[in-house]
């Protein structure tokens, strides 16, 4: 076991238990029917900065990284838990440290392959009304409280995206990570698709309708591959080929 990966192991910081308010930050934050905003909203900011301190204080030094999302909804019974293992162990295998958003289903899937692979596993977590607990098999796993720094944590930490099958939190992180790709504020960042069978709908829409109006441009269709086979994944992902 390596120093360096000893040390990731010896800093496990992880937040859990119930929280004693009934609204998470983000709500509170863009809840406008509250009187307290003028009050209470310069006083967050505090707390908005603690997110971006905590994560920058932990994070840094990370190295060369790729993160892993998809669906909380799987049990360990599905392909796709099975694929997203792989991915994580490969990942790990690589010399690349595997940052997901710390809950179960795929995130859980992933941090395990890196975890049992002997690599830094890494899970965001993120405050949600429906209490979710970090996953077991992290190396270090935190806390947000809001949605946008935990966001930046991701994109800044990472060299590139795996986007396995998801729902609503995957398809948010998908999008911002192609609009910062296509804008230029990220580069040389890898974004891969997992699963045609999953996926081919939305490229054919965005094909069919985007492209077609001429409001993106077949670059930024050729920025997101989608694939099946685990070695493409890694080698594209990690950069191993163009």
């Amino acid at each position: 076991m390596s120093s360096e990966y000893q040390t990731w192991q010896e800093s496990v910081v992880v937040r859990r238990g119930p929280r004693d308010h009934t609204l998470t930050a983000d709500q509170r934050l863009l809840d406008s029917t509250t009187e307290d905003w003028k009050d209470g909203d310069p006083w967050r900011v505090l707390r908005i900065g603690a997110d971006f301190v905590e994560g920058f204080e932990y994070l840094a030094g990370l190295g060369r990284a790729i993160s892993v999302f998809g669906s909380a909804r799987v049990s360990s019974a599905d392909p796709m838990y099975t694929f997203a293992y792989q991915v994580g162990a490969a990942l790990a295998q690589s010399g690349f440290t595997v940052i997901t958003g710390g809950g179960p289903g795929m995130m859980e899937a992933a941090n395990k392959g890196a975890f049992e692979a002997g690599g830094p596993s890494i899970g965001l977590g993120i405050e949600l009304p429906e209490e979710q607990d970090l996953n077991q098999y992290l190396t270090l796993g935190f806390t947000f409280h809001y949605f946008f720094a935990r966001k930046t944590m991701f994109l800044k930490y990472s060299q590139g995206f795996v986007v396995m099958p998801g729902g609503m939190g995957t398809l948010d992180e998908l999008f911002e990570a192609m609009v910062l790709a296509q804008t230029g504020k990220v580069t040389s960042f890898p974004i891969v698709l997992v699963g045609k069978d999953y996926w081919g709908g939305l490229i054919e829409w965005i094909k069919d309708s985007p492209l077609k109006s001429h409001f993106i441009k077949d670059i930024d269709i050729d920025r997101i591959p989608v694939l099946d086979d685990l070695d493409e994944v890694i080698d594209i992902v990690t950069q191993r080929r163009s």
